[in-house]
C-alpha cells in the first residue's frame, strides 16, 4: 500500500514522526487496539538507520566477508584448488551492491505493507511539533498541512557526527559512516576514524575483503567503553590481521579529492594517502528543527537527545520520545521494545498499565572479525557497584574450526563472566570468538533472569562447541 496523500481524519489518537524500527513499532501496536494512528516519515524509506544504513545492510557485507575468510580457509579443509589462504578473496563490490540495496528496498515495502495491514495512515513529509496536539506537515513540494492529534511520539532517530571544515580543513573530502553504503566499488586504501563499534565493523569488513585499511583512535584500544578483555583482544588480532591501527590519533586536515586520493594528516605529524576517508566518530539525534521551540518545557541535552523519564515521557504530558532520539542504548530492538511497551501502556489492556522498558542487561553483538557478545557489566563497572564482592571467571581457547588452520590465522576466543556475592550472581558476561553474536542472545536470557553461577554449572555442555565454555568455567 503506498503512503496516503494527505491525512484520513480530523483527529487522531497517536501521531508518530519517524518511520524507524521504533516508531513503526509503536505505532502498529497502536493501532492494534483499535486507535487512529498517523506515522510520518520525511525520507519516503520506512525502516530508518537499521534497515537503510545500519543493521541489516551492515550484516549483509559483514556476511561477504566471513565468506572471503571462509574461502581462504577452505584449503586447510583439503579444498586445494581453492583461494589461496594468504591472498584475499576477489570479491566484486559493485556487482553485490545493487543486490543488497534491492534486499534493502524490498524492506521498506515490507515495512509499508504491515503498517497498512494494522491501519496506520503513512505519510511522506517532514513533521514538526506545533503544540502538544498539533503537528505540521511539510510536503515535498513545499505545501503545508496541520494533524490534530491526542498523543505524540518523537521517534526520528540520529545521524552521524561529521566535523566541520573549521574544525579539520579538508573535512568534507570524507565520507559519513552512513555513506559507506553508497560507495558504488571497493576503496583499494581506506582510512577509518573512530574507534566505536561502529568504526570496528567497518574497518574489519574492508580489511577482511581485502582493501589496505587504516584505523585511527584517539586511544590505546577500540570499543573503549567494553570490558577491558574485549578491548584488548579485538584490538590485537585487528592489528594481526593486517588493519593499521594508529594509536593516540587526532585527525589535523585532509587534503586531496573527494574519493580520492586524499591524504590525511594527524595531528602527530603522520601522513597517510588513501582513496576513501569514513568518519565513524559518534551520533547525534535528529532534534534541530522539529518544532521543539514551540514546546519548550522538552528539554535536550548536549547530543540533542530529547529527556525522557522511565516511561518515555517527557515533560509535555502528550508528547512522548522513543529510540536513538531519546539516548539511551542505541539499539533497534531496544527502540522496537520501548515503542510496544509505551504503546501497551497507553492504549492497552489494565494489566499494561505501568509498562515500561527496562533498561538493564541489555545484550548486544558487535560484528567484528571476530564477533563480540555482551551483557551486563563491565568488570570495572562491576567493581564500582559491588567492590571485593567480585569474582572473575574466564576462559582463552580457539574454536574447534581453527584446528585445520596454521597457527597464524587461528582466531582467539576470550570467554568472560563476571559474578558478585556469595551466591555467585552473573552480572555480566563478555565473549569473543566465532560463533558469540549467535550465543549472546540465550546467555543473555538468562543473565535478564538472574541466573548464578551455579545454575549455569548444573547446565550440561553441548560438545564440541565455543558455547559450552560458559557453563564449564572453572
Amino acid at each position: 500500500m503506498a503512503p496516503v496523500p494527505r491525512p484520513q481524519h480530523a483527529k487522531y489518537d497517536y501521531v508518530v514522526l519517524g518511520g524507524g524500527s521504533g516508531g513503526v513499532a509503536s505505532a502498529r501496536r497502536a493501532a492494534s487496539y483499535g486507535k487512529t494512528v498517523a506515522l510520518i516519515e520525511s525520507t519516503g524509506r520506512l525502516g530508518g538507520t537499521c534497515v537503510n544504513v545500519g543493521c541489516v545492510p551492515k550484516k549483509l557485507m559483514w556476511h561477504a566477508a566471513d565468506i572471503a575468510e571462509r574461502l581462504r580457509a577452505a584449503a586447510s579443509y583439503g579444498f586445494s584448488e581453492s583461494v589461496n589462504v594468504d591472498a584475499p578473496a576477489k570479491f566484486d563490490w559493485s556487482t553485490f551492491k545493487p543486490k543488497r540495496d534491492a534486499y534493502i528496498k524490498k524492506l521498506n515495502g515490507i515495512y509499508e505493507n504491515n503498517l497498512a495491514k494494522e491501519g496506520v495512515e503513512y505519510l511522506i513529509g517532514y513533521a514538526r511539533i506545533k503544540d502538544p496536539n498539533t503537528v505540521e506537515v511539510t510536503e515535498q513540494d513545499g505545501s503545508t498541512y496541520e494533524i490534530k492529534t491526542d498523543k505524540i511520539a518523537v521517534t526520528v532517530g540520529g545521524r552521524p557526527i561529521l566535523p566541520t571544515e573549521e574544525e579539520i580543513p579538508g573535512a568534507s573530502l570524507a565520507i559519513s559512516s552512513d555513506g559507506f553504503f553508497d560507495l558504488d566499488r571497493q576503496p583499494k586504501r581506506v582510512a577509518v576514524v573512530g574507534a566505536g563499534y561502529i568504526a570496528v565493523e567497518l574497518a574489519g569488513i574492508f580489511n577482511t575483503l581485502g582493501s589496505e585499511t587504516h584505523l585511527f583512535i584517539r586511544g590505546e584500544t577500540v570499543l573503549r567503553t567494553f570490558d577491558p578483555t574485549i578491548q584488548e583482544t579485538l584490538t590485537n588480532w585487528m592489528a594481526h590481521t593486517g588493519v593499521h591501527i594508529h594509536k593516540g590519533s587526532n585527525v589535523a586536515k585532509l587534503e586531496g579529492t573527494k574519493h580520492g586520493p586524499i591524504t590525511l594528516t594527524t595531528k602527530q605529524g603522520e601522513s597517510v594517502e588513501v582513496d576513501e576517508v569514513i568518519w565513524a566518530t559518534g551520533r547525534r539525534s535528529n532534534t534541530e528543527d522539529i518544532g521543539l521551540n514551540n514546546v519548550p518545557e522538552i528539554k535536550t541535552d548536549k547530543h540533542g537527545n530529547i529527556i525522557v523519564n522511565e516511561y518515555q515521557e517527557t515533560l509535555v504530558p502528550s508528547i512522548y520520545a522513543l529510540g536513538d532520539v531519546a539516548g539511551k542504548a542505541l539499539l533497534t530492538p531496544v527502540a522496537i521494545a520501548a515503542g510496544r511497551r509505551l504503546s501497551n501502556r497507553l492504549f492497552g489492556p489494565e494489566r499494561f498499565k505501568d509498562e515500561k522498558l527496562d533498561y538493564t542487561n541489555i545484550p548486544t553483538v558487535v560484528f567484528s572479525h571476530p564477533t563480540i557478545g555482551t551483557v551486563g557489566l563491565t568488570e570495572p563497572q562491576a567493581r564500582e557497584k559491588y567492590g571485593d564482592a567480585v569474582k572473575i571467571y574466564k576462559s582463552s581457547f580457539r574454536g574447534l574450526y581453527f584446528a585445520m588452520l596454521p597457527e597464524e590465522h587461528k582466531e582467539p576466543s576470550v570467554f568472560k563472566l563476571i559474578v558478585q556475592g556469595p551466591e555467585e550472581r552473573v552480572v555480566g558476561i563478555h565473549i569473543i570468538g566465532m560463533g558469540c553474536d549467535e550465543i549472546t542472545q540465550g546467555f543473555g536470557v538468562a543473565v535478564k533472569m538472574g541466573a548464578r553461577k551455579q545454575d549455569l554449572d548444573d547446565t550440561v555442555a553441548i560438545h564440541p562447541t565455543s558455547a559450552e565454555e560458559l557453563v564449564t568455567l572453572r
